[in-house]
């Protein structure tokens, strides 16, 4: 509609004369916001982190850090953004700025040489600085140094939040203690103040410009007629995908249709036999909501890119891009997740497994969307998700691996495996499923089964690895969780 604005810094800020594709960097630095920095503009180096008010988990707004270089400027009309600019407390009558407890740490620590990815790396650290629950697990003396673990700090930070942002100059030990050495926000704090209230609701936005629209509706009905209509556009939730094709590729949309705030998508229950998650929540949010009920998601949520990404992330973009190499896709495989598609004329349910028809391809329709992903109860005892990449995270997967196993009297009453960068598609290692089934769980069979593994799919020789790189780490995997669990059992 005519007046898609947002808050900025708290101030107001009509999004006009932005293309519709136009990204919140963009839009930022055309206001003079240029702590905002560009640095990749695919989401992997952190530099245009700003912090975005959302529902929260556990109070009703929650202060989160995405990728203002992936973000179009359109999808935020209603929305509320600060800036690093914005952190820190005007001065009265002329005398300087106080600055944010995040950017103090920074500044007397060493945290910054060059500066230029300074900015961004004070976006994430305040995001996680307001989290509601870090200082819960503050129990150590911060001036002692101490650490809970290798990636937490005695305040309560995790590193995680920061694993998005990238620094060639400083070198991360003064960023650790910077972040290490933040305390709790004051009561009179305005932000963490601003989380007791609720996030800024979603707006129904019509935007057009030079020719392009933005769309967003209230409704799931009045999305997919919109659908049914325009069967051309282009679907967003987080942008994380969209994003690169538009600064990298330069792809441009007639039409984009945003679903990220439909309530209809955003939904988490858990029934007596399933589990139902929301196309359009966050990695992030559905890490948090679940709190591990779901081990094997659990344990690909911190490998899946960087915090920054699973911000905006959603399973339902995951799945709908039919990328071979997605994460997500080898875990809902090996869970045995159907998806709920639906569009104007009703729903259908899916095996994810019959889901995928080719590269990049599947049996969604025109005008149909992901609503949900279903994973079924109850769930295999023994899970595993092992990937494979060049770095240890925010890297994309040469090949990935996911077990569920039932072994019950020490014999495999039950296998699902689910493989990524193997193939045209994501696939379910049936053979070696049916290699294990109804055998002992012992050196033997994982030996016979994980040479069956090597010879699943189709690997092919790519930048990332050769083809006998994938099928030696195919069998590899499996010999890794066989050793894991007998030592969990040993143990």
């Amino acid at each position: 509609m005519v007046g898609a604005r947002l808050t900025v810094n708290g101030q107001d800020a009509p999004i006009a004369p932005c293309a519709p594709q136009a990204t919140v960097l963009d839009f930022l630095r055309e206001r003079g916001l240029t702590g905002t920095k560009e640095g990749c503009a695919e989401g992997e180096c952190g530099a245009c982190s700003i912090l975005v008010a959302r529902p929260g988990v556990e109070k009703p707004t929650d202060w989160v850090a995405v990728n203002a270089c992936l973000v179009p400027v359109a999808s935020l009309d209603g929305q509320e953004v600060i800036t690093a600019e914005g952190l820190a407390t005007p001065g009265a009558d002329g005398t300087p700025p106080t600055l944010h407890p995040v950017q103090e740490e920074m500044a007397v620590r060493g945290g910054s040489q060059c500066g230029y990815c300074t900015p961004g790396f004070i976006c994430s650290m305040a995001a996680e600085y307001y989290r509601p629950d870090r200082c819960e697990h503050a129990d150590q003396d911060v001036d002692a140094g101490e650490h809970t673990d290798a990636e937490h700090g005695p305040n309560g930070f995790d590193l995680h939040s920061l694993s998005g942002n990238l620094c060639r100059c400083t070198g991360y030990r003064p960023i650790r203690d910077a972040a290490y050495a933040v305390g709790e926000p004051a009561e009179d704090d305005p932000l963490a103040q601003r989380r007791e209230e609720s996030a800024p609701a979603p707006v129904a936005t019509e935007y057009t410009q030079d020719g392009s629209t933005f769309l967003r509706r209230n409704t799931l009905a009045e999305t997919l007629e919109l659908l049914r209509e325009r069967p051309d556009a282009v679907v967003v939730a987080g942008s994380t995908d969209w994003g690169v094709e538009v600064n990298i590729r330069s792809r441009r949309a007639g039409c984009v249709v945003a679903i990220d705030r439909l309530a209809e998508l955003r939904e988490l229950r858990v029934e007596s036999d399933h589990i139902e998650i929301g196309a359009a929540l966050t990695l992030t949010e559905i890490e948090r909501r679940l709190d591990g009920e779901v081990p094997l998601l659990a344990e690909l949520f911190p490998q899946f890119a960087s915090r920054l990404i699973r911000n905006g992330a959603t399973l339902g973009g995951n799945l709908g891009t039919g990328s071979p190499i997605g994460d997500s896709p080898p875990t809902l495989l090996a869970l045995e997740a159907s998806l709920v598609l639906a569009d104007a004329d009703g729903e259908r349910v899916v095996p994810l497994a019959e889901y995928f028809t080719g590269y990049r391809q599947t049996v969604r329709r025109p005008g149909e969307l992901i609503r949900a992903v279903r994973i079924p109860l109850p769930l295999s005892r023994v899970t595993a998700f092992h990937k494979i990449a060049k770095r240890r995270f925010d890297d994309i997967s040469s090949v990935a691996i996911a077990f569920a196993l039932d072994i019950e009297d020490g014999i495999v009453r039950k296998a699902r495996i689910g493989l990524g960068g193997v193939a045209a598609t994501p696939i379910r290692a049936l053979a070696t499923e049916a290699a294990l089934e109804g055998r002992a769980w012992v050196p033997e069979t994982v030996e016979a089964a994980a040479r069956v593994l090597r010879g699943e799919g189709t690997p092919m020789d790519d930048h990332r690895a050769s083809s006998l790189y994938r099928s030696a780490m195919l069998g590899q995997s499996l010999l890794k969780l066989h050793a894991q669990t007998t030592e969990a059992v040993s143990s």
